[in-house]
């Protein structure tokens, strides 16, 4: 009984210690917050330029220090630089980090997004007791940890075209942390505007690229890219995947690629993209770029565009990482989540088709549902007949995570396999977890 007792009354103890984390975490992101919102009003002269370094940062950066490649000379630029950091998810992570650690006086930090539990296995400045909370705060809060010394700047928006220019007018250096098409347009054309230089990076499944734009006479990303990709041909990390580190391991190139600038130690002789696969027995290449292009519609010589434009406009996508719904059905041919629970739970036949690929459907599944991936319809065409043509008429419910595949699937069993008694559920598993079971596991 003695035992028994002592270990409940550990238990308890245990859960009173979380709990009272929990509430000192909330008290300092609201602190933290509250502090942000403070120092965000404009200071009444500009900081003066540091000219020589104080006992602490020799203490500090001393192992920085003894490199010729930095030395006094390159801290103190490190000191006086200002960096913006568009995005502090998976790639802004680790270079805001390490470029605070390593001396830099100033960082600004773009997001307007919130902290989710799925942003955590790679997102490494935020923390669990963080999830809800803007991204910004959370990374101020690491940052003033890890290096008290950097000023960090936090802009608590979405950088748009009404924006774009003022928030990065002040800035030496622009790191492109993002992962969408718009705002990789909008970011160049204003860096190409305000004269600044770029480090652009993107990660996604376990692949990755770098590259710095716009400095020492090079190209921009318009001049590699003029036309953006088809929405429907950009993968994202949220239905593609990433694995944790590869988005690490470019952000932390991109701090190193911001170091050189800063110090005056970029070669641009030769303007070249870094490629990164995980599974490549030599994991990095070097890809030669082509040099600026004089009918560069921002950079050139005659340039056409000569403030920024409506980005979403002009690449079919927002600017966020989120897919976008499609309208492929008629709205007859789609059935609500709840409706779908009605039918299971009733005795009428049914076929439940869970269209994702195999690795999500090992994730989680609806009882009773086929797993045959959208991708292997037509190699599977004849175990789909001969699923279809043992149900004599009853209905086909196709579902897949968001509500996407599974109307482009419906769409085909209807039209290629002649099938018509066939529906989409609509919202897919997020909406079941959202419509009828809190409990089922979302991701």
């Amino acid at each position: 009984m003695a035992a028994e007792a002592k270990a409940m009354n550990r238990s308890d103890r245990i859960r009173q210690l979380k709990a009272r984390l929990e509430r000192l975490h909330a008290e300092e992101m609201e602190i933290e917050a509250e502090l942000c919102a403070l120092e965000a009003e404009p200071a009444t002269e500009p900081a003066e330029p540091a000219h020589q370094l104080s006992r602490d940062e020799i203490q500090r950066f001393s192992r920085q220090l003894v490199m010729d490649e930095i030395g006094v000379k390159g801290q103190l630029q490190l000191r006086n630089s200002k960096v913006l950091i568009v995005g502090t998810g998976g790639l802004g992570s680790p270079c805001a980090m390490y470029l605070a650690a390593m001396g830099v006086g100033t960082l600004g930090l773009v997001d307007h997004d919130t902290v989710d539990h799925s942003n955590l296995h790679r997102q490494i400045i935020h923390t669990a007791g963080a999830c809800g909370s803007s991204k910004v705060v959370s990374a101020r809060m690491a940052l003033r940890r890890l290096s008290p010394q950097c000023n960090v700047r936090i802009h608590d928006q979405l950088l748009d075209s009404s924006n774009a220019l003022q928030t990065m007018r002040g800035y030496d250096i622009v790191i492109d942390a993002t992962d969408n098409a718009a705002t990789r347009y909008l970011v160049n054309d204003a860096c190409v505007m305000l004269g600044l230089p770029l480090v652009s990076g993107s990660a996604v499944r376990l692949e990755g690229q770098l590259t710095v734009l716009n400095y020492a006479g090079g190209p921009c990303y318009r001049c590699l890219f003029p036309v953006p990709p088809p929405p429907d041909t950009v993968a994202n990390c949220s239905d593609a995947g990433v694995l944790g580190v590869v988005p690490g391991v470019i952000g932390c190139l991109q701090a190193m690629e911001t170091v050189k600038v800063l110090t005056d130690r970029k070669r641009m002789d030769s303007p070249s993209l870094l490629l990164f696969s995980y599974k490549a027995a030599q994991p990095f290449r070097s890809v030669r770029l082509r040099s600026r292009v004089a009918s560069c519609a921002v950079c050139g010589d005659a340039p056409s565009i000569t403030r920024l434009i409506d980005y979403a406009a002009f690449c079919g996508s927002g600017p966020n990482d989120k897919t976008p719904d499609l309208h492929v059905l008629d709205p007859a041919q789609r059935v609500t989540c709840g409706e779908l629970s009605t039918v299971l739970n009733g005795s009428r036949r049914c076929l439940l088709l869970d269209v994702r690929d195999e690795a999500q459907f090992a994730i989680c599944s609806l009882p009773g549902a086929v797993n045959v991936p959208l991708e292997h319809f037509d190699r599977r065409r004849a175990d789909l007949e001969q699923m279809l043509g043992e149900l004599d008429g009853a209905p086909v419910y196709a579902v897949c995570r968001r509500g996407n595949l599974s109307q482009l699937a419906v769409k085909h069993i209807r039209d290629e396999l002649g099938y018509s008694a066939c529906f989409d559920v609509a919202r897919g598993l997020l909406g079941w977890q959202a419509e009828v079971d809190s409990e089922f596991p979302a991701y």
